[in-house]
């Protein structure tokens, strides 16, 4: 892949719901992983919903871990959004992951807050998740939790290089 190829980034839920899908651009990859830019403008769409970003946005979709960090522009009520999600596949130009639920947030004040609990523990239950599943979905929490509160790994400013080259591409 080339810096700028379109990529459509396709979520489900466990079971093989169907979640969260928009369209991106390939902007790179770090030591931590690949690196997907999506412009202020562009549909996201899951069944039931739909909204327009209202900011450029990219999201890391770490290498074998089992979560995805997208962190946005200024503009809205959050900075960044971590899912909790299984370990992100590369399926030629589509990025595939499983959300599990549970979220761990930056609001805009730069507080952080995980979201989505009861809901993880109700979809545990309800969809049957592996105990693997939930000990790998709770360990990514707590590392992210403790990454983003620090302000290292994914959460250590990064994200704002990689903003400026989703900027670069969508101002040519």
């Amino acid at each position: 892949m080339e810096v700028g190829d379109p990529l459509h980034v396709a979520m489900t839920k466990w079971g093989d719901r169907p979640h969260w899908e928009y369209d991106g651009v390939w902007l790179g990859t770090d030591d931590l992983g690949l690196w997907v830019g999506t412009p202020a403008g562009v549909r996201h769409h899951r069944p039931g919903l739909e909204f327009v970003s209202e900011v450029d946005t990219v999201t890391l979709f770490p290498r074998e871990r089992w979560w995805a960090a997208t962190f946005h522009a200024p503009g809205i009520w959050c900075t960044a959004y971590v899912d909790m999600a299984t370990p992100a596949v590369l399926d030629g130009p589509v990025v595939r992951a499983v959300d599990l639920d549970l979220d761990v947030i930056r609001r805009e004040s730069g507080e952080w807050f995980v979201d989505d609990e009861d809901e993880f523990e109700e979809h545990r239950v309800r969809y049957g998740y592996p105990a693997e599943v939930v000990a790998a979905a709770d360990a990514a929490r707590h590392e992210v939790w403790a990454d983003a509160t620090a302000g290292t790994g994914a959460f250590d400013g990064r994200s704002a290089a990689w903003l400026g080259r989703l900027g670069d591409l969508v101002g040519l």
